[in-house]
């Protein structure tokens, strides 16, 4: 890069510095020759592993040091930095990504004055090209937001987890957000424990209006609503309707709209994938950079493909908000854009310096480019595309209609609704934690119609207990109550689930005995720590520093001394904790003990409980009750090595039958073949002997009309 002339050196060229080589890639093809583009891989810089790594002697400055088998880049970097003209510093668009660049200012020997870092929303030409104009100053309130976040969990993991290690059990830790997120599913566990059902009873009376029928359900007496708490109740109800006429005394027609999701920030694209996809935050967030930092796409080369995917923005920029509107009319017609411009409210302490999550171009639709992308890419390319777009085309009309039908003095209610124009529907619509009541047409209904009696239909009910979080509603409780940010959600779900704190089961996250007790330890002895409200208060606090509102050394003095003092009054109050494992009815085949149940990264295992002299661990079988269909053995549940389930004979590896769908006890009416349970998106039950012939007579057929 540098020429040498005489003893002086001429620079030429200029570099850019960004954090992945998919993203270098990427920006590289906009840039041209007479730029370098080079990754970081990340952070360069950070605490040491071995110790605390801050000083509270001296103003609690933070000692970084060159993360280990980094040298060689950083050498790399600094002589490419030194022989070119120029250098910008591209790293992601958020304080994490601003914190990266500061060190890397400081490991270039960059002016802290200088216009350096350059930073965009979206990888394309455009985007690219406009920031290289327009280079700014490193924003070191946003590097010292970034560092107030790592100084806080550096004392608090380093300080805690120690002790955890000490009292309860080795590879154990705590954290900040961690703690309070574990707390969230520990306190889930206790709620469902301790709820006591309460009875009550429905009653619906199953009517017909010339020949078509309707529901109508129980709802008080004389217009006063009141409950069915007791199956007393209940018959006192039945008996004074034995022979009552059902007569329609109100109807009620109105027009309701229903308005669109708004477009994806990182936490509703990471509920939206768990509902919808059955994807993890983690796999959500794989596929998600992969999206921004470009993909090859046949003809165009590598494409950054959505906007950056860690935000919790509404915003959309009115540029391509005219270009969806306009794409919408030639796709959908006129009827399916509003008539001005649709804009969401961002929440109040949301970080508005990025869009939402969006496609970077309309013309690079789902379908045309399904075959450059990944199973994960287009699955998730496709619910922010279909998601975006939607969020700017017209409300979906309903006809709703309500009827109140009286018999002997007792009140029934009946609603209906059909869709009268589908508006966003057309492309997407939402998905929900809990299923929704599908849409329902009533009878045309006037005052004093007679109705007749089919039937009256009365169940006995309890009450149920709050629903386990999921991933999805986990992140929405998170997110509500203000703990974590949108680069946390991923990560913080992720640990608990490696120490052993929470299992998924079922897509369910279940509080473990070392979740509770860890849990308890911590409630009783750093209630702070895990207090929703004072997590909360200290994510503001981190929005102030970076608003250069308060300096974050005053933060860290705040929490630091009465921290340090709880955790030497703990250590002394904390005596040692025996975990005990839960026995089974397995021997262990090597030594002869009953094995235990141990939890792992994929969930209960057996392991014997002579460990270290016996190391002997496997898998817990769960027969499914179905005799494999080659050898006759019991078919049982296994896992990939990524945790997806499947199904195989206990007789491996001199029997390999596996299968994705589970085997039924049960045989095909047609030709007598086993019937298998289609576990994934399309779930029911086939015969594959019957599917395959009828494959192949299609195939047959087409290749007789060729």
């Amino acid at each position: 890069m540098a020429k040498s002339t005489g003893s002086k050196t001429v620079k030429k060229g200029k570099l850019v510095i960004v954090e992945s080589p998919a993203k270098a890639g990427t920006i590289k093809k906009y840039l041209g020759k007479d730029y370098k583009v080079m990754a970081s891989m990340g952070h360069l810089i950070d605490l040491p592993k071995s110790k605390l790594g801050i000083d509270p002697e001296n103003n609690y400055e933070p000692k970084y040091i060159t993360i280990r088998g980094k040298a060689e880049l950083v050498n790399s970097l600094k002589k490419e930095a030194k022989s070119s003209s120029k250098v910008y510093l591209a790293t992601d668009p958020d304080r994490e990504g601003e914190a990266i660049s500061w060190h890397l200012a400081r490991i270039l020997g960059i002016d802290e004055g200088e216009k350096c870092r350059i930073t965009f929303n979206e990888i394309t030409k455009t985007a690219v090209t406009d920031s290289i104009k327009k280079p700014r100053e490193i924003d070191i309130n946003l590097v010292d937001a970034q560092q107030t976040r790592r100084v806080l969990d550096r004392i608090v993991g380093y300080k805690i987890s120690p002790l955890l290690w000490k009292k309860v059990k080795k590879g154990l830790s705590a954290g900040r957000v961690q703690s309070v997120a574990t707390r969230l599913v520990c306190d889930r566990e206790n709620e469902i424990k301790d709820f006591i059902p309460e009875e009550y009873w429905t009653l619906d009376a199953h009517l017909l209006k010339d020949k078509k029928a309707l529901t109508a359900k129980f709802y008080g007496i004389n217009g006063k609503k009141c409950e069915l708490k007791t199956e007393e109740d209940t018959n006192k109800v039945l008996k004074a309707l034995d022979g009552a006429s059902y007569v329609v005394s109100d109807v009620k027609e109105s027009v309701k709209q229903r308005t669109p999701a708004p477009p994806f920030t990182t936490s509703t694209m990471q509920q939206e994938a768990a509902r919808k996809l059955g994807f993890t935050t983690k796999r959500t967030m794989q596929a998600a950079q992969q999206l921004y930092e470009g993909i090859n796409i046949t003809g165009r080369g590598t494409v950054g493909l959505i906007t950056y995917m860690r935000t919790d923005s509404l915003r959309i920029s009115s540029e391509f908000q005219a270009q969806a509107r306009a794409y919408i009319k030639t796709a959908y017609g006129d009827e399916y854009i509003t008539p001005a411009p649709r804009f969401y409210k961002t929440k109040k302490e949301a970080q508005d310096a990025h869009e939402a999550i969006r496609p970077t171009s309309l013309d690079l639709s789902p379908v045309k480019i399904k075959d450059n992308l990944s199973n994960d890419q287009f699955k998730l390319y496709k619910l922010v595309w279909e998601r975006f777009l939607s969020s700017q085309m017209t409300n979906v009309v309903y006809d709703a209609v309500s009827a109140t039908i009286d018999a002997n003095s007792y009140t029934f209610k009946a609603t209906g609704s059909t869709v009268k124009f589908d508006g966003f529907t057309i492309l997407y619509t939402e998905g929900a934690d809990q299923k929704e009541e599908a849409e329902k047409k009533l009878p045309k209904l006037e005052n004093g119609d007679v109705l007749k009696l089919k039937e009256l239909k009365e169940e006995q009910k309890f009450t149920q207990p709050p629903a386990r979080y999921t991933e999805a509603s986990l992140i929405k409780a998170l997110e509500e109550k203000g703990i974590g940010r949108p680069s946390t959600y991923s990560p913080t779900i992720t640990t608990i689930i490696a120490r052993g704190y929470v299992l998924r089961e079922k897509k369910q996250l279940v509080a473990t005995e070392l979740g509770m007790i860890v849990t308890d330890l911590m409630k009783e002895y750093f209630s702070k720590i895990v207090d929703v409200t004072f997590t909360a208060a200290m994510e503001e606090q981190l929005d102030m520093v970076a608003d250069g509102d308060i300096d974050w050394h005053t933060v860290i003095a705040d929490f630091y001394p009465p921290f340090v003092k709880t955790v030497e009054d703990a250590e002394k109050a904390i005596g040692n904790i025996e975990l005990k494992d839960e026995v089974s009815d397995v021997v262990c085949e090597k030594c002869g003990r009953l094995m235990v149940y141990k939890h792992g990264r994929f969930g209960k295992f057996l392991a014997c409980p002579g460990f270290p002299e016996c190391r002997n661990a496997k898998a817990i079988v769960k027969k499914t009750g179905t005799l494999c269909p080659k050898c006759g053995k019991a078919i049982v549940e296994k896992k990939t090595k990524s945790g997806k389930l499947f199904y195989g004979c206990e007789g491996y590896p001199e029997c390999a039958f596996t299968s994705w769908d589970k085997p039924l006890d049960e045989k095909c009416p047609v030709c007598g073949s086993q019937m298998y349970q289609r576990t994934g998106r399309f779930k029911g039950k086939y015969c594959p002997k019957c599917r395959d012939e009828k494959e192949s007579k299609k195939k047959t057929k087409k290749d007789t009309e060729k």
